[in-house]
């Protein structure tokens, strides 16, 4: 295993690995285990070695079918991997496990991240754990609550910096090029390796026959370049013949990465980030070049959509009592629209990936569902009743038990 540079990646790297022969049957023994990001070690990081790793037994997460969604999306078929089932809530604490365990055993003292929030969360928590130093910064005021409340819990210092994301993940980066901290936002290429485990995890669900698409939200571009580096790797081992092909969403006040697919990746324009969706509220993608590649190589593609859909598709998967975070819905968002463009076929299989918990954003879902943002098509808002028995009758209306 070795560290690459990745060509043209403003200073990525990417992880090497020379794989020995592995089998489906290898994975498959080990089903239903806990700890589902080391119980493909192989394929992850298997020069670590066990007593190195800092653990809180992620992974594991299910996909579940929905036949409400799936008639949402235009679809006769739709499967949703729920990664917010993640110990701190979001998919994040896969590649957390790795690049902190990394990051300890080369003698890191104090682990830091820029981080709309789920990110930091995370941080936080495998600091925490492993009894080291974590400092995040966040963008000032633009912080989903139920994240900063994770991230402070858990001991972190966290440093609200005037401006956005991309300023934040600007003098991070410069702390860790200077030796000040060890960076674990996805620019660090172990964040990627645990990623990877998102994919490794649906293909063995799915009985090693992929789906045709595999959609997910996309900021920073991280989980599309882990995808895209995942599904490369096996089928270069023969896991599998083919690969899906990969759907990015960006929310339309957050989509360099949708224009740019749209002009045929010539450039990254950075933009200046605006959208409901915070946790994808990210104008200049640190892992662009990388994504670009896992885009062409699955011949997938990149749409962008509105808050207002992806509001509207919020409501539907907390409705169908799946529930998520605004930007994991943004993946949903996206199919929906692919398939009315016919650029997805009714009949095609899907898998959406769902990034973080519900609870991550509780205060943007109550300001939908009591009328404060979105267009308020299946807001359920709360109301008011006396406390009498017949002011709660009526409140109730006739449905029975």
């Amino acid at each position: 295993m070795g560290l690459h540079p990745f060509p043209g990646g403003a200073g990525l790297f990417d992880v090497v690995h020379e794989f020995p022969p592995l089998e489906r049957a290898l994975f498959d023994r080990r089903r239903g285990r806990p700890n589902s990001v080391w119980r493909f070690r192989e394929l992850v990081d298997p020069e670590l070695p066990p007593e190195a790793v800092v653990s809180l037994e992620e992974g594991g997460t299910p996909l579940l079918e929905s036949e409400a969604l799936a008639r949402y999306a235009g679809l006769s078929r739709l499967a949703l991997k729920h990664e917010g089932r993640n110990p701190t809530g979001s998919f994040k604490d896969r590649g957390m496990t790795v690049a902190v365990s990394r990051a300890l055993l080369a003698g890191a003292k104090t682990l830091a991240c820029a981080s709309t929030g789920n990110t930091a969360a995370s941080l936080a928590a495998y600091a925490a754990r492993a009894g080291v130093r974590a400092v995040v910064l966040v963008p000032e005021g633009a912080t989903a609550r139920g994240k900063l409340a994770q991230a402070v819990a858990h001991g972190a210092r966290v440093l609200a910096v005037a401006g956005s994301f991309d300023r934040a993940m600007v003098l991070v980066r410069e702390l860790a090029r200077q030796g000040q901290v060890a960076l674990l936002n996805s620019a660090n290429p172990f964040r990627i390796e645990g990623q990877k485990t998102i994919v490794f995890e649906v293909l063995l669900q799915s009985g090693w026959d992929p789906p045709d698409w595999l959609a997910f939200p996309a900021g920073n571009l991280g989980n599309c370049a882990a995808f895209g580096k995942a599904l490369r790797e096996a089928r270069a081992l023969g896991l599998i013949e083919r690969a899906p092909r990969l759907v990015a969403v960006q929310a339309a006040g957050a989509a360099p990465f949708a224009a740019a697919f749209e002009r045929g990746f010539d450039r990254l324009q950075p933009v200046r980030a605006e959208t409901v969706a915070t946790a994808i509220c990210i104008g200049d993608p640190v892992s662009y070049a990388r994504a670009v590649r896992a885009i062409r190589e699955t011949a997938g593609t990149v749409v962008a959509v509105s808050d207002d859909a992806i509001l509207d598709a919020k409501a539907a998967v907390d409705g169908a009592g799946i529930g998520a975070e605004p930007a994991s819905c943004a993946a949903l968002a996206g199919v929906r629209e692919l398939v009315r463009r016919g650029v997805i076929g009714a009949r095609e299989r899907v898998v959406c990936v769902l990034t973080g918990h519900l609870l991550k954003d509780p205060d943007t879902t109550l300001a939908y569902h009591e009328g404060r943002i979105g267009d308020g098509q299946r807001a359920n808002p709360p109301t008011s009743v006396e406390a009498e028995l017949e002011a709660l009758r009526a409140a109730i209306g006739n449905g029975g038990p």
